[in-house]
């Protein structure tokens, strides 16, 4: 078994799509893309300045079109049933086309709404997020409600995201936890917290118009890190996930239990392939940042050894 693991905001990266751009059929799909999510991803990926790309409404729709580059170059080297998807936050609709459940276009697209309601959300309310680094995680979730903050993404051990009122934030750092380091991120808003229900209403409607297909690999869920695999439902966890609580700890402890013989992390690859490496040193993994590296992924992927590994049955 393969795993494919795909990021969330914040890993973002100026001119992340130019080397990908160089092949004309792929600036042609991307452009179809573009089309479909009524945002210049050509634009945003190859000549865009870090602050443009930084925008929600920006930023969400080029890392999915960027995780489903490497999906085109990659996914017929995969055994059907062979692999497991995951997805950090937005990255979740790029797992889910990795699955099977999601179309490339659709993807892109819900992505773009996603992005642009979140972003709306976003200026309702003075709010942000901060990584809290460290500390006793029942001390540091005591010390977040409190605050009348929000635990907003487990990245692991010693790894929560606060997210709330921009006030409640700053008393957060200037009295951490005990252990605990405080660190403010320069996000629009605070994501995956009830802040976002305007933004979860404009994404439902929206994902009530795209087919949800059956799952061909495992696909992880943010919720809880469970395999699912009924489509509506696969949908309402999307939905939700705006607003509740990232769960990306019990996707990798999941991820870990499947023992998967090569973990691939999407472009761009770096800050999931770190967070992995860290929690589960035990585990292979090899990152896909730039068209450059598809020809390795797909030796490995093509590998005897991997083409004769047993195909995973199921949750």
């Amino acid at each position: 078994m393969f795993a494919f693991i795909a990021p969330g905001q914040g890993s973002q990266t100026p001119g992340m799509l130019a080397a990908w751009l160089r092949d004309p059929a792929t600036a042609e799909r991307v452009r179809a893309w573009s089309e479909a999510a009524e945002v210049d991803l050509v634009q945003l990926g190859t000549k865009a300045p870090a602050a443009e790309i930084a925008r929600t409404e920006h930023t969400q729709p080029l890392l999915v079109a960027a995780g489903l580059l490497a999906h085109d170059a990659l996914h017929d080297a995969v055994p059907p049933g062979g692999a497991v998807a995951a997805g950090h936050s937005v990255g979740e609709l790029t797992a889910a086309v990795w699955a099977g459940v999601l179309q490339p276009a659709d993807a892109v697209r819900l992505a773009a709404v996603r992005g642009r309601a979140m972003a709306a959300a976003c200026a309702e309310a003075d709010t942000s997020m901060a990584a809290v680094v460290g500390g006793e995680q029942d001390q540091v979730l005591d010390r977040i409600a409190e605050l009348g903050l929000y635990a907003a993404t487990f990245n692991g051990p010693g790894q929560i995201v606060a997210a709330g009122a921009v006030d409640a934030l700053e008393r957060l750092a200037a009295a951490p936890p005990a252990g605990a380091t405080v660190k403010t991120l320069s996000v629009a808003g605070a994501f995956h917290t009830p802040y976002m229900e305007s933004a979860r209403l404009a994404f439902a409607a929206a994902a009530e118009q795209v087919p949800f297909a059956p799952p061909t690999h495992l696909l992880l869920s943010n919720a809880d890190g469970a395999g699912v695999e009924d489509p509506a439902e696969i949908r309402r966890r999307l939905v939700q996930q705006l607003v509740n609580p990232v769960r990306w700890d019990l996707c990798l402890t999941q991820l870990a239990f499947e023992k998967p013989e090569l973990t691939v992390s999407l472009p761009p690859a770096k800050t999931l392939a770190n967070i992995l490496k860290r929690q589960h040193p035990e585990l292979d993994v090899l990152s896909v940042t730039t068209a450059r590296d598809v020809a390795r992924a797909r030796e490995r992927l093509t590998a005897p050894a991997s083409r004769g590994a047993s195909v995973h049955a199921g949750v």
